[in-house]
C-alpha cells in the first residue's frame, strides 16, 4: 500500500492591492496542485482597496490581521506586521513563505520567516533603483527580502544579473515573467459596456489620459506641480476634447493636495480609485498614461500604450530602454513638455504598439512559481532566457 505524499504548506502573505493582484495567479495555480494547500494571510495594510481585488479574483483569506490603524508610524507598522506575520507562521507551521514585491508587509513576512528558519520565497526579485531613498521606503524593504529569500522569482532578465551581482546563488534564482502580465492577460480580454461601470460619465471614443501618484515620496511640493501641471495641459488640449482622468488614491495626503488643485478644472475627471477590471479597462482606452506606479509600468507597455513615469529613477528600466516609457520626474514644465510631444507622435495612431517579445513576461508565471515551490521543473511551458 502506498503512502500518500505530504501536501506542502504554501503561506502566502497580502498586504496591499498591488500585491493581490500580483499573487493571484501564483495562488490560483498552487490551489489548482494537489501536493499543495495554500493558507493565505492578509495583512490588512490596504483594507479597503485590497476587497475589491480579492472579490475579483475568488481570493478568500483564511487569516486577516487586520493591523492598520489610523496615523499609524511605519515603525510601528513594521512591529505589528511582525507580531502578526510571526503568529501566523506559528499557526499555520508552513513549508514556505511567500510575499511578492516591497511593502512594509513583505519585508516583515521575510524577517519573520527568516527568525522562524522558515524558507521564504521572493515574487518579484531583484529588482533596484540603487538608491535606499527613491522609493522609499520599498528599496530598502525588497533588498532585505532578497537577502533572506531561499528562493528568488525575477520578473526579467535584468533583475536575475541583478540577483547575480549581489552573489545569489543560481541555483535560488529562477526567470519567470512578472505575474501582474499574468493578470493582466485574462482581464484585457473582457471588453464591457461603460454605460454600467464606474467608466459611465466617460467618453469612450474621445481621447484619454490617465494620471495616477500616490508615492511617499511624490508627497507635498512634487505632487503639487504633477497637479498644475495636469490642469495646465487640460486648459490647453480644451478644444480637443481630451479627457483627463484621476483615480484619487484613499491617503490623505494625495486627495487633499488632488481635489484642490484639479476639482473644478474643466476636462479633468476625478474618481474614486477603481477596481482591478475597471482600471485595466480604462487603461486600454488611453492615448497616454502619468504615473508613479510600478505596476503601471509593467502593464501599459503589455496594453501598448506610452507611459511618463512621474519619478526621478525606476527600478523598472526594461520599458525605458525599449522607448514605451519614459522616466520624466516631477517638474510641471517637463510634464508638460514630455505629455505634448508623446501626443503630437501618437496623432493618427490606430494601433497600439506592444513590444514583441515583451520583456515583463508571457502571462505563465504563476505557473512557473507553483512548480518551483513544488519541487517539480515546469514541463509544457517555453522558458524564458535572460
Amino acid at each position: 500500500m502506498s503512502v500518500p505524499e505530504r501536501q506542502i504548506v504554501v503561506l502566502c502573505l497580502i498586504g496591499t492591492r498591488p500585491e493581490a493582484i500580483k499573487m493571484a495567479s501564483v495562488i490560483r495555480e498552487l490551489k489548482a496542485r494537489p501536493q499543495a494547500r495554500v493558507v493565505v494571510c492578509a495583512t490588512g495594510q490596504h483594507r479597503e482597496m485590497i476587497a475589491p481585488i480579492l472579490s475579483f479574483f475568488e481570493i478568500e483569506p483564511e487569516i486577516d490581521l487586520d493591523l492598520m490603524k489610523p496615523d499609524q508610524t511605519l515603525v510601528a507598522l513594521t512591529s505589528r506586521l511582525l507580531e502578526g506575520i510571526d503568529d501566523a507562521i506559528s499557526q499555520v507551521s508552513p513549508d514556505w513563505v511567500v510575499a511578492q514585491g516591497d511593502t512594509t508587509s513583505v519585508m516583515a513576512g521575510a524577517l519573520a520567516a527568516f527568525y522562524r528558519k522558515v524558507p521564504f520565497a521572493h515574487v518579484e526579485a531583484g529588482l533596484r533603483t540603487g538608491s535606499l531613498d527613491a522609493p522609499f521606503p520599498e528599496e530598502f524593504h525588497r533588498r532585505v527580502a532578497d537577502m533572506v529569500a531561499s528562493l528568488h522569482f525575477a520578473p526579467t532578465a535584468q533583475a536575475v544579473e541583478t540577483l547575480r551581482r549581489e552573489n545569489v546563488p543560481e541555483e535560488r534564482i529562477l526567470l519567470t515573467g512578472n505575474t501582474v502580465v499574468d493578470a493582466l492577460v485574462e482581464t484585457a480580454k473582457h471588453d464591457p459596456e461603460w454605460s454600467a461601470g464606474p467608466l459611465e460619465n466617460l467618453d469612450r471614443d474621445a481621447p484619454i489620459v490617465m494620471i495616477t501618484a500616490h508615492r511617499r515620496e511624490n508627497f507635498g511640493r512634487p505632487l503639487r506641480e504633477i497637479c498644475e501641471a495636469v490642469a495646465d495641459l487640460a486648459r490647453h488640449y480644451a478644444d480637443r476634447h481630451f479627457q483627463w482622468v484621476f483615480p484619487v488614491h484613499l491617503n490623505p495626503n494625495v486627495r487633499c493636495t488632488v481635489r484642490e488643485i484639479l476639482a473644478d478644472v474643466p476636462g479633468v475627471k476625478l474618481m474614486e480609485p477603481l477596481d482591478y477590471f475597471w482600471n485595466v479597462q480604462l487603461m486600454k482606452r488611453c492615448r497616454l498614461i502619468l504615473t508613479d506606479s510600478g505596476g503601471i509600468q509593467e502593464e501599459a507597455p503589455s496594453l501598448g500604450v506610452p507611459v511618463l513615469v512621474l519619478r526621478t529613477t525606476t527600478e523598472r528600466r526594461e520599458g525605458v530602454e525599449l522607448g514605451t516609457a519614459r522616466l520624466i520626474g516631477w517638474s510641471r514644465e517637463t510634464i508638460i513638455q514630455e505629455t505634448i510631444r508623446v501626443i503630437r507622435e501618437t496623432d493618427g495612431r490606430t494601433k497600439p504598439t506592444i513590444p514583441e517579445p515583451n520583456p515583463y513576461g508571457d502571462g505563465f508565471a504563476g505557473k512557473r512559481i507553483a512548480d518551483a515551490l513544488i519541487g517539480r521543473i515546469p514541463a509544457k511551458l517555453p522558458v524564458l532566457t535572460d
